[in-house]
């Protein structure tokens, strides 16, 4: 493992540079688990919403759609993963509650001790977090195992609901319609919408727009491409359209969004 493979954060400071970086439907390029030890909110993965608590685990595949609500008083950890581990993580989003106390203490020393090992020039440093890392596999695979997983597709809607939130993730910044993705998923466009509603509270238009939206505010934020380009690259008509549905959405025109962040 080198020191680059695998980062800690604390999970209040992902809200650094903006809530939205929580709260909007975005993914990430590597394998995520993130460790809830205090507080509650409602979480969105792979199109299905859940209510998480403390005690929870929740992992999270990379380029998968996630998004989060994130108060004052929820705290853990974030781990992410590297794009070239090779550890024996799921394939798909999971999300466990932990109840029995052992398994809690387990993993939180876990990641204290992997924590520690990142932050301490100790020797042979790189392969302890190699081990732990590994521990931290084991850990969460036993847990699948032994517990229930609140986000499984355990019926039709959940699964359509999963399949179109694939789709959106790996087409969102063509100009693909909701009409272009339920006609690929064989279903109507009245159906799909249901399903959205049903599994994660929003449309499946909405939906769309949010991910196209959320991806805006990254790159006006993290990046230097000019706001044309950024429309473009997203499937937008013209800058004018995209500057149109960005200030709906956000309130602010992509130029303030960029100056605030």
């Amino acid at each position: 493992m080198q020191e680059q493979d695998l980062r800690l954060i604390p999970i209040n400071r992902l809200m650094q540079g903006g809530r939205w970086r929580v709260e909007a439907m975005r993914s990430y390029s590597v394998d995520q688990l993130l460790w809830f030890t205090r507080g509650q909110g409602r979480l969105t993965v792979g199109g299905v919403t859940r209510g998480y608590g403390a005690h929870n685990a929740v992992f999270i595949p990379a380029r998968t759609m996630h998004a989060f609500e994130l108060g004052a008083q929820v705290f853990g950890t974030a781990v992410f993963f590297s794009q070239e581990h090779t550890l024996p993580l799921p394939k798909s989003p999971c999300h466990l509650r932990i109840r029995d106390t052992y398994d809690q203490q387990e993993v939180t020393a876990i990641l204290d001790h992997l924590q520690r090992e990142s932050e301490e020039d100790r020797p042979a440093r790189l392969r302890a977090m190699h081990h732990y890392a590994g521990i931290l596999s084991v850990w969460l695979e036993r847990q699948m195992l032994q517990h229930d997983d609140a986000l499984a597709t355990v019926d039709a809607s959940r699964r359509l609901a999963r399949r179109y939130s694939e789709l959106v993730e790996n087409e969102f910044h063509t100009g693909r319609s909701v009409a272009d993705y339920a006609a690929a998923l064989s279903v109507t466009p009245t159906h799909l919408t249901r399903v959205c509603k049903s599994s994660c509270g929003t449309t499946a238009s909405d939906f769309l727009a949010d991910r196209k939206i959320a991806e805006a505010r990254r790159m006006l934020a993290d990046t230097k491409l000019p706001v044309n380009q950024i429309a473009l690259g997203l499937g937008f008509t013209s800058p004018a359209y995209f500057s149109r549905a960005f200030q709906s959405r956000t309130g602010l025109t992509p130029g303030a969004f960029r100056r605030s962040s």
